[in-house]
């Protein structure tokens, strides 16, 4: 019997919503092994001077326990 253990955090990029689910990935799986799947829970930008300046998510990483 497998055990899903999720995590929630919180990533940001200059670039995208895209690339900051990459940064949440790259970052996590630093010191988490078998990562299942990843759930954008939220989004939201900050905005500069009126522009975007940077993309945020939180989102819940599920991952196999040993």
């Amino acid at each position: 019997m497998s055990i899903v253990k999720v995590i929630e955090v919180i990533a940001s990029s200059e670039k995208s919503f895209d690339d900051a689910v990459k940064n949440a990935v790259a970052e996590v799986s630093k010191t988490i092994h078998n990562i299942d799947s990843i759930y954008v829970k939220d989004m939201k930008v900050h905005v500069k001077d009126d522009k975007i300046s940077s993309y945020g998510v939180i989102c819940k990483v599920s991952f196999r326990v040993d």
